[in-house]
């Protein structure tokens, strides 16, 4: 039976992916607003209620390692893993909006989720801010976008399928929406449900839980939104919907379950000693990733990857204490790290010579008429 609950689970996931980006990218154009904005608001928002649900549902539960843990797992895994295949698939085009304000506005985030947790707990109060947090930028986002030129929003129209704005477009869209919305809570709950039930099975911790399996099943509609979009080419939904989603679960996902708990919710010292600070490294990270010829490549992809594998093996020994914690810490302290940051400066150093060299050379304007007036002469 739990083996059945998790595969229609997924089904439904898949499912239910495919109708929220169908409606929300045909939406956009009714609308006039960009797809990167849908992807940032809407799209971000209905993958992340799974999250939203499993965190307020923890709280109420007292079980707030799998509430705060999912948040942080999820963003991990929504960075390395769900960009990382995304891009593995069909490389993904960045705007020039995330490197330049939502990219930051994350690693803000993420540093801020940080400082409130220093004392170990979040407050109602906390949370009040990251609500407050969240509806300034939501506001800040549709008014940007309706002030878009006309150009600019037809180079995003280029690549979605033209629609008309009539009644039965709206309805069949929204329709969509909400039916992907549905299937999407309901596949996720199914399957994080099945999840726990195996992992439990085999005595992890919820900490541990949270971080992972939790952190895995609810981040999988953003997991299926984001590779159909890239398959379908709308990279700015696929590459929005999870920049979208981090800043969701650190501003409505804990700001929500912040405010519901009375006493707030409690946050692991483990949590704010290395998972934080490691989902800020990831964070920063982005940018030179995004910024390097505005293209998320297959190569980039691999590296994400890769650190989401290595991030999920630390956490097993962690989780029981073994005797190879401490080789793993040190493997990561003097190897991994500065091989990271000095890839990411090399990247960094590339990508800015080569933005240099394609710059046009500008002549002088005396050296343009002393060699005009010698062409004269000579014709003369």
């Amino acid at each position: 039976m739990t083996i059945l609950t998790f595969i229609i689970g997924l089904g439904f996931l898949i499912i239910g992916a495919e109708a929220l980006v169908r409606g929300a990218s045909r939406l956009a154009s009714v609308l006039g607003i960009s797809p990167l904005v849908i992807g940032l608001t809407v799209v971000a928002f209905g993958t992340s209620s799974p999250e939203l649900a499993v965190s307020v549902k923890s709280v109420l539960s007292n079980q707030p390692n799998i509430a705060v843990g999912n948040v942080v797992g999820s963003n991990l895994f929504n960075v390395l893993f769900i960009l990382g295949l995304s891009s593995l698939i069909v490389p993904l085009v960045v705007s020039r909006q995330l490197v330049r304000l939502d990219v930051p506005l994350m690693i803000g985030l993420s540093v801020l989720l940080l400082i409130l947790s220093l004392d170990e707990i979040l407050s109602p109060s906390d949370g009040f801010i990251l609500i407050a947090g969240h509806f300034i930028y939501i506001l800040y986002l549709f008014y940007h976008s309706r002030r878009e030129s006309k150009v600019a929003r037809g180079e995003y129209l280029n690549n979605i399928e033209p629609v008309t704005s009539a009644k039965s477009i709206w309805v069949k869209n929204i329709t969509l929406i909400l039916v992907g919305f549905i299937l999407l809570v309901l596949g996720s709950r199914w399957l994080v449900t099945s999840s726990v039930s195996f992992a439990k099975h085999f005595g992890v911790s919820e900490l541990v839980i949270g971080l992972t399996i939790v952190a895995a099943g609810t981040s999988l509609p953003e997991l299926v939104t984001s590779i159909i979009a890239a398959v379908r080419k709308e990279s700015d939904i696929a590459v929005g919907n999870v920049i979208g989603s981090n800043m969701f679960n650190i501003m409505g996902v804990l700001g929500v379950a912040s405010i519901v708990s009375p006493t707030g919710v409690a946050v692991s010292p483990a949590v704010i000693g290395f998972d934080m600070p490691v989902m800020i490294a990831v964070a920063l990270a982005c940018l030179p990733i995004f910024f390097t010829g505005g293209v998320i490549s297959r190569y980039e992809g691999a590296v994400l990857l890769g650190y989401y594998v290595v991030y999920t093996l630390y956490l097993l020994p962690a989780a029981t204490h073994h005797d190879a914690l401490q080789g793993f810490d040190t493997v990561m302290l003097y190897f991994i790290v500065p091989l990271t940051l000095f890839t990411l400066t090399i990247i960094a150093f590339q990508e800015m010579y080569h933005r240099n060299k394609k710059r046009p050379t500008l002549i002088p304007a005396e050296q343009t008429r002393t060699t005009i007036t010698e062409q004269d002469l000579d014709k003369q």
